[in-house]
C-alpha cells in the first residue's frame, strides 16, 4: 500500500487530519449528508463526536478532501507568494501536505513522516528501558520471596519430622501399655489424635505455601510476557504483602493461643485504692467527690429511698416522692453507668406499691415485716470485698453498719446537687 494512503498514515497524523478538517468543515460547500450534521456541532465536538465519520469520508471521497484542502490552503500560503509553507511540527506538516496537496506534496509528506519516526524512536527506547527495569525489579522480588518461602518450607519440614517422631513414640507407648492399662491407652490415643491433627495442619500449610510459590511464579511469567502497567504491579505487590501478613498473623495467633484480653491496666490500681479507702470506713465528702467515685469501673450505688425523698420533698405524698426520686436518679445512672438500686421501705404494707423503674435503675421494696435498712445491709454484705459500694443515706444506724461492712456512705448534701 502506498505511503500516501490514509490508512497507512500514523495515528498522530490521522488525528491531526481529522482536527484540521473539523475546523473548516462549516466552510466546505456541498458536504455529504453525514458531514452536514457534524458541521452543525460546536467546534469542540466536531472532531470528538464525528471523528470516525470524517476519517471515513476523507479516505473514500477524494472530492471532499480537495474541498477541505482548498479551505486550508490560505492559512499555509507564504506571505507574498503562492507556495505552501508547511509547519515545523512533523505530524501537522504531514497532515497539511496530505490535505492541501501542494507541488511535491508526496516528497514533503515522506520527509515529515521520516522526521516523525525519528522523533518517536527515543521515546520508544525510553519506554523499553523502563519496562526492562521494572521486569528486573520484579524478578529480584520473586527471588527474595522464593528464598523466604524455601526457608519457611524447610522449617515446616523440620516440624513435620519432629511431629512424626512424636507420633511414632506415642504409638510405641500405646503398644507397650498393653490392653490391661485402659487409662494409659486412652491418653496415648488422645496424644496420637492431637499429633495427627497437628501433622495434618502442617501439611495443609505446606501445600498452601507451595501453591503460593506456584502462583507467584505464574504471575512473574505473566509479567514478563505482558509487561503489566504500574497500577497492576502495585496491586500485585499489595496483594502479596497482604497475604503474607494475614498468613503470619494467623500463624502467630495459632502458635501463641492467647486468651482474649479482659479488663484494663488501671483497674487493679483503682481496686486497691478503693479497697484501702473502704477499709478506712471513709464517707463521701462532696458532690465532686461523689462524681469521682461514680466514674470508677463497676461501682455500686444503693439509695435509701424514703430517707432521701422525704428530706428533699417532705410535703409530697409517698407516691409522688418515689416518682420524683426515680426520675432524678435515672440521668445519674445513665451518665455514669453505675449499677444503681433504690430501696423503699414497705415492711408494714401487705400490698406491694407499684413503681416503673427507669432504664439502668433497679427498684426494691422491702418484704412485709422487713425494714428497708435490713435490705440495704444485706445488699452491702453480698458484695465482694474490694468493690466500690456507695450507700446514699443520712440514717446514722445504716451509716455505721455499712461502713463496718466496707461500703462508703453518701450524705444527702453530696447527692442532692446531682439530682437537680
Amino acid at each position: 500500500m502506498e505511503v500516501s494512503a490514509y490508512a497507512t498514515l500514523p495515528d498522530t497524523v490521522r488525528g491531526r487530519i481529522v482536527a484540521l478538517t473539523a475546523g473548516v468543515l462549516p466552510d466546505v460547500v456541498r458536504l455529504p449528508p453525514a458531514l452536514k450534521r457534524i458541521a452543525d456541532f460546536a467546534p469542540a465536538r466536531r472532531a470528538k463526536a464525528g471523528g470516525a465519520m470524517i476519517a471515513s469520508v476523507l479516505e473514500s471521497d477524494d472530492e471532499v478532501r480537495e474541498k477541505v484542502g482548498t479551505q486550508l490552503r490560505p492559512a499555509y500560503v507564504s506571505e507574498g507568494g503562492d507556495d505552501v509553507a508547511l509547519p515545523d511540527d512533523p505530524a501537522e506538516a504531514a497532515a497539511v501536505a496530505w490535505l492541501v496537496r501542494p507541488d511535491g506534496w508526496e516528497v514533503s509528506l515522506k520527509e515529515a513522516l521520516d522526521r516523525l519516526d525519528a522523533a518517536s524512536v527515543p521515546a520508544v527506547d525510553a519506554e523499553v528501558a523502563r519496562l526492562r527495569s521494572k521486569l528486573a525489579a520484579a524478578e529480584d522480588e520473586i527471588r527474595e520471596v522464593r528464598a523466604d518461602r524455601k526457608a519457611r518450607i524447610d522449617e515446616l519440614k523440620a516440624d513435620n519430622t519432629t511431629l512424626r517422631r512424636k507420633l511414632g513414640e506415642a504409638r510405641a507407648a500405646a503398644r507397650e501399655a498393653g490392653t490391661g492399662l485402659d487409662e494409659a491407652l486412652t491418653e496415648a490415643r488422645e496424644a496420637l489424635a492431637r499429633a495427627e491433627d497437628e501433622l495434618a495442619s502442617r501439611d495443609r500449610q505446606l501445600r498452601q505455601l507451595r501453591s503460593q510459590i506456584d502462583k507467584l511464579e505464574r504471575e512473574a511469567a505473566a509479567e514478563r510476557r505482558t509487561s503489566k502497567t504500574d497500577r497492576e504491579d502495585a496491586s500485585l505487590r499489595a496483594r502479596f504483602l497482604l497475604d503474607t501478613l494475614l498468613d503470619a498473623a494467623g500463624g502467630l495467633r495459632r502458635e501463641l493461643a492467647l486468651p482474649p484480653v479482659t479488663g484494663t491496666p488501671g483497674e487493679r490500681v483503682e481496686a486497691e485504692l478503693a479497697s484501702a479507702d473502704a477499709a478506712a470506713g471513709a464517707g463521701v465528702t462532696s458532690s465532686a467527690h461523689l462524681e469521682q467515685f461514680l466514674s470508677m469501673p463497676r461501682v455500686r450505688l444503693i439509695v435509701d429511698g424514703y430517707n432521701v425523698s422525704k428530706a428533699l420533698w417532705p410535703d409530697s405524698a409517698l407516691d409522688a416522692q418515689r416518682l420524683r426520686l426515680l426520675r432524678a436518679i435515672a440521668p445519674v445512672a445513665a451518665r455514669t453507668g453505675a449499677e444503681t438500686t433504690v430501696v423503699f421501705d414497705a415492711h408494714s404494707a401487705s400490698v406491694r406499691p407499684t413503681a416503673v423503674p427507669p432504664r439502668g435503675v433497679k427498684v426494691l421494696f422491702s418484704p412485709e415485716g422487713v425494714i428497708a435498712d435490713d435490705v440495704i445491709r444485706d445488699l452491702v454484705d453480698a458484695e465482694p470485698a474490694g468493690r466500690v459500694v456507695l450507700v446514699a443515706t443520712d440514717d446514722a444506724e445504716i451509716i455505721k453498719d455499712v461502713r463496718r461492712a466496707g461500703a462508703r456512705t453518701v450524705p444527702l448534701s453530696s447527692l442532692s446537687p446531682l439530682l437537680g
